[in-house]
């Protein structure tokens, strides 16, 4: 019963950091998708409705980033906060060792592994679908309102604009320039005014460009088609209006099966499909390098076996003939060179392009490869920073957010900066795809085990004082010598 408790103890202790360090990580990993995608989001008139339906799928995109570190940072906080008010050395003194006292927490790790695993197999898959669809359509959906001072805005179809300055409180625009494409002719019709604004009616989906004080020039056909010599119409206004349909510029949601097939949308059953697909395919194409060659090396494909009814010679002498050639005239001299030639160049423009075929081949298995990996190291790692994350709380003894914080950066940073080498390693193929994916576990492994023996013997290592005293016999010596 009192081990019970002891893990009901640590249990609720893990809980309340780990459910706050997830939230704080998903918050500060969605403020880092917004910083990248704000350029993609700003003036597309996006309601609210689809921003959150955006937000929502890249938080569940980030989920199985934000875990590992979530557990890393609640478990030194829960042994830090244990090891702070002594309840860790009472436990020790009972006899109940670290790794007996971190069994609870162990099991829950686990659990949350798995659920990471499934997570990443089953629901990013669908959310990769959905949010890159999604941001797809917020891409090439064209802007209402985003016309710049000093740069050309094609936004509105046929036509360019540029204004000199723009004034944002009273939407004015100064010396303005339009070019009109409409007619397909290029240049012809060119519109300058003073100044003049822009006026969106998003009831009848609308947009009003009036200009003021201005001029336009439009070239006309000239009357005989075999004459270049166009005539200019020259008119000033005091007032012109354009008004710009914007239904083509509503949000339209593609099909999402247009991206299904993408190697982010895949689980594990279909990413091994795709797999085994890639290697038949490298195997179709090795063979029919082999075939298109093999006719090659026949002497009839090159037609030397007009050797045969051109030369005289006996078929022994002419297996001891050290040029082949020397009984041809000019003419079939060169005509068979010809065409060794020319076979000889497409042998090697067909092994360009087939090997061109192959390394793209490659780059897709080392990519799918890439993602089943991705699938178990992202669960793997919760379990790895976990072994951390227990035995340096125990050993700093410290709770709250200050040097449990420190820690848990310092060491996601080393996760994340080597998982990230790790993959483009792999990429590069200057490791394999198995060395590539893994390598922040084999670096992180030997770290989280060398702890957690340590933190349980009580290794005087991680004491200060063991550090001073070492220094000071270090340098005593030399002191009484002085």
């Amino acid at each position: 019963m009192r081990i019970k408790k002891l893990d009901w103890l640590v249990f609720k202790s893990f809980v309340g950091p780990f459910v706050l360090t997830f939230f704080i990580a998903q918050f500060v990993l969605v403020m880092q998708f917004l910083w990248k995608y704000v350029d993609d989001l700003v003036g597309k008139g996006l309601n609210t409705w689809v921003l959150m339906e955006l937000m929502m799928y890249a938080s569940a995109r980030l989920v199985p980033l934000a875990l590992p570190l979530a557990v890393l940072l609640a478990s030194i906080m829960t042994y830090g906060s244990l090891g702070e008010h002594y309840e860790l050395t009472a436990v020790k003194s009972t006899g109940v060792s670290l790794l007996r006292f971190m069994r609870a927490l162990i099991i829950t790790v686990v659990g949350i592994s798995l659920f990471a695993f499934y997570f990443s197999n089953y629901v990013m898959p669908a959310t990769n679908l959905k949010f890159g669809a999604l941001l797809y359509d917020i891409r090439h959906q064209k802007p209402t309102m985003a016309l710049k001072a000093g740069i050309f805005y094609n936004g509105l179809d046929g036509f360019f604009i540029r204004v000199d300055a723009k004034d944002d409180e009273t939407n004015t625009l100064y010396n303005v320039t339009v070019y009109d494409h409409t007619s397909g002719k290029g240049n012809d019709h060119v519109i300058t005014a003073e100044k003049g604004s822009m006026t969106q009616d998003d009831a009848a989906m609308a947009l009003t460009l009036k200009l003021e004080n201005g001029k336009q020039y439009k070239e006309i056909d000239p009357k005989d088609p075999g004459k270049n010599n166009y005539s200019m119409v020259y008119t000033s206004f005091t007032t012109w209006e354009k008004r710009f349909d914007l239904s083509q510029f509503k949000l339209s949601r593609t099909d999402e099966n247009y991206f299904k097939d993408l190697k982010q949308m895949l689980d594990l059953k279909q990413l091994y499909g795709e797999i085994d697909t890639l290697k038949r395919d490298e195997v179709g194409i090795i063979k029919g390098l082999k075939d298109y060659n093999r006719t090659y090396y026949s002497v009839k494909k090159f037609g030397l076996d007009t050797i045969h009814a051109w030369s005289n010679m006996a078929k022994a002498k002419f297996v001891n003939t050290n040029d082949l050639l020397t009984e041809f005239d000019k003419t079939k001299k060169i005509q068979v060179m010809e065409i060794a030639m020319n076979r000889s160049r497409n042998i090697k423009n067909y092994i360009e392009v087939t090997t061109k075929q192959l390394e793209y081949k490659e780059r897709e298995l080392v990519m799918h490869y890439t993602e089943v990996y991705r699938k178990f190291t992202l669960s793997i790692a919760c379990l790895v920073l976990f072994f951390i994350g227990a035995p340096l709380g125990s050993i700093i003894r410290k709770g709250g957010l200050g040097w449990p914080l420190f820690y848990c950066v310092l060491f996601f940073i080393i996760y994340h900066v080597s998982s990230i080498i790790g993959e483009k390693l792999a990429e590069g193929n200057s490791l394999t795809v198995f060395s590539g994916m893994w390598l922040s576990t084999f670096i992180l492994t030997p770290v989280g085990l060398f702890l957690t023996l340590k933190a349980n013997s009580d290794s005087k290592i991680y004491s200060p004082d063991f550090y001073v005293n070492v220094f000071r016999k270090v340098f005593k010596p030399s002191t009484q010598n002085t």
